[in-house]
């Protein structure tokens, strides 16, 4: 298993599919697997190319023996080498541009930095339905104190919030930063120990916030408080893709590290997470990527799996989201050399239904959009909604598909009248609670569908979290 990361081969582009016969040991193995996963398509009704699986268990084979990470030479991007075999860079320069406004700038020598898009948007070879714009950015920044890096990120992240709260095709609706002390109420919802601070673009021009605690008192926190303990930092978006004339949620998360004048490198989340899901935008940032990865212990491969398998486990027993298995499924399997079960799900999130994905995510940012008055066109929302109701009409039928298209209609009218949010509350829960289901029993049946996945999951169940 590797744990460090080897100076990045050059390639004229991302690693070629299908070159020839495979000659590995495992061949027939993989083959029998194979077989195995297209009659189980089959059955479902799910069309998979058999020579496009044999072709891709073959890339995924020869990158064994690659070095982890891959440069597209064509493009500049690179990442780990199994993620760039799922990486089309058709939306490349659409990245870029969003990246304009989600991505945090160098400031060198102090700080550096390495943008990425991450989830769905890296795996666009396999992700025909999309439903956010994730990105993912590492920030290192070298400081004397760990007090001092935490001030810094914080004047980043506000300066980046303020910067980016509007805009003629964008407005920033949260960013993640501090942590809680304690137990307390915001906006009436509860919030555990050391869960991270959520604010509003309001509180961040604010710079507090007010919470109710436990027994009862208020308590305001201000941005230097959540500046003492960071935690998990993120940023989130809705911006007008001009590109595809549509609205889309974007995020950024943020694994920041203090570097001391010893060269210790701390994460100030306390984590340092892995490189295995990410397509960096930028070649030149990879003398930074390849020192925090250096970080990294001999058994990041394992963490990284057992950590997927905690989720799943949460997904299927604590709170069922088949869809959300499935993802982490394809990442445990493609990980462990199980290439004929990756294949299979490979195949799952191009089927029509997957398409219910975007509708319960994209119902949201529509209604936040639609909330924020005369920053995004009418024209452009409805026509979205008038998408939407063309993927619930592909991916499903009678009664389910009728009642569907009913509640998407009304949220249309309300969206084109400018109506208030509580004009669209209800039809907007009953729309992501259908799709949303739709989508769970779909994704269930077909990773029970495959023998090998169903006792793999019955495997998972069982264990203790």
């Amino acid at each position: 298993m590797e744990g460090t990361v080897s100076q990045p081969a050059q390639s004229g582009g991302t690693p070629a599919v299908g070159a020839g016969k495979r000659t590995s040991p495992k061949a027939e193995e993989y083959d029998a697997a194979i077989a195995k996963v297209v009659e189980s398509a089959q059955r479902l009704g799910i069309d998979i190319d058999r020579r496009e699986a044999e072709e891709w268990v073959s890339a995924m084979e020869n990158e064994e023996a690659g070095g982890d990470l891959v440069v597209d030479v064509n493009t500049g991007v690179y990442g780990y080498r199994v993620t760039m075999l799922d990486f089309a860079p058709a939306d490349l320069a659409r990245f870029r541009d969003m990246g304009k406004i989600v991505g945090f700038e160098d400031c060198p020598p102090r700080v550096l930095t390495a943008l990425s898009i991450s989830g769905s948007a890296a795996q666009s070879k396999i992700n025909a339905f999309p439903a956010d714009c994730d990105f993912f950015q590492r920030i290192n920044i070298k400081t004397d104190t760990r007090e001092e890096a935490c001030t810094i990120l914080a004047d980043m992240i506000r300066e980046k919030a303020l910067a980016t709260i509007s805009g003629p095709n964008h407005r920033l609706w949260g960013v993640k930063f501090g942590q809680h002390p304690v137990e307390a109420k915001k906006g009436g919802k509860p919030v555990g120990v050391k869960s991270p601070m959520s604010w509003t673009p309001q509180e961040v021009q604010a710079g507090r916030m007010e919470v109710e605690l436990m027994e009862g008192s208020k308590a305001v926190y201000t941005w230097a408080d959540a500046a003492r303990d960071p935690g998990w930092c993120k940023l989130d978006w809705v911006i007008a893709d001009s590109s595809r004339g549509k609205l889309a949620n974007a995020s950024n998360v943020l694994d920041t590290t203090w570097e001391g004048p010893d060269g210790k490198i701390v994460p100030l989340d306390g984590f340092l997470d892995p490189y295995f899901q990410e397509v960096y935008l930028d070649a030149d940032s990879i003398p930074i990527l390849s020192k925090l990865v250096r970080e990294l212990s001999a058994d990041t491969v394992d963490e990284y799996v057992e950590t997927l398998e905690h989720e799943v486990w949460k997904y299927t027993v604590l709170e069922p989201s088949y869809g959300k298995v499935a993802r982490r499924l394809y990442n445990v399997f493609r990980m462990s050399g199980r290439y004929g079960e990756a294949a299979f799900i490979r195949e799952l999130f191009n089927e029509p239904v997957t398409a219910l994905y975007q509708v319960a995510a994209l119902i949201q940012t529509l209604d936040d959009a639609a909330n924020f008055g005369e920053d995004f066109d009418a024209e452009t929302m409805t026509a979205q909604v008038d998408t939407l109701i063309m993927s619930a009409i592909q991916a499903l039928d009678g009664p389910e598909e009728a009642e569907m298209v009913g509640h998407l209609l009304k949220v249309r009218n309300s969206i084109q009248k400018r109506g208030g949010e509580a004009d669209r509350a209800e039809d907007m829960a009953d729309v992501q609670s259908a799709a949303l289901k739709a989508v769970n029993d779909y994704f269930e049946r077909a990773l029970r569908s495959v023998p090998e996945i169903d006792a793999y999951l019955k495997e998972i169940v069982a264990r203790a979290p």
